[in-house]
């Protein structure tokens, strides 16, 4: 099994769910996170102060597949999430050694 971890803009949220469902795919987490990376964040002026703002509104989406499937998840995802622009995010893959549903002991890739 693996966990994909992506953190991506706000505004691609949904384009990435229907994408993700549309595989099969139905458990995820969302999170609502802050961060910048190379772009360093912005400035903007309130009342007539300019500031800098460093760290940027993101999502970041986590959810665990088998692993046979992971390269195709990744590759929905990262194509849903994409403008092209800087920003776009970054994704994260990890192995995953167990899964348990708590509700039946349902365990590995019978739990996801």
């Amino acid at each position: 099994m693996k966990k994909v971890e992506a953190i991506i803009q706000p505004f691609k949220l949904e384009e990435v769910k229907e994408a993700l469902k549309a595989l099969g795919v139905d458990g995820m987490t969302v999170t609502e996170v802050r961060g910048h990376g190379r772009q360093k964040g912005h400035k903007e002026v309130y009342r007539g102060k300019e500031y800098t703002v460093d760290l940027l509104p993101k999502v970041k989406v986590e959810l665990v597949v088998p692993a046979a499937r992971a390269d195709e998840v990744i590759k929905t995802l990262a194509g849903a999430a994409r403008t092209g622009k800087i920003g776009d995010g970054k994704i994260f893959v990890y192995d995953v050694a167990e899964a348990i549903r708590i509700r039946n002991d349902d365990r590995g890739e019978a739990a996801l």
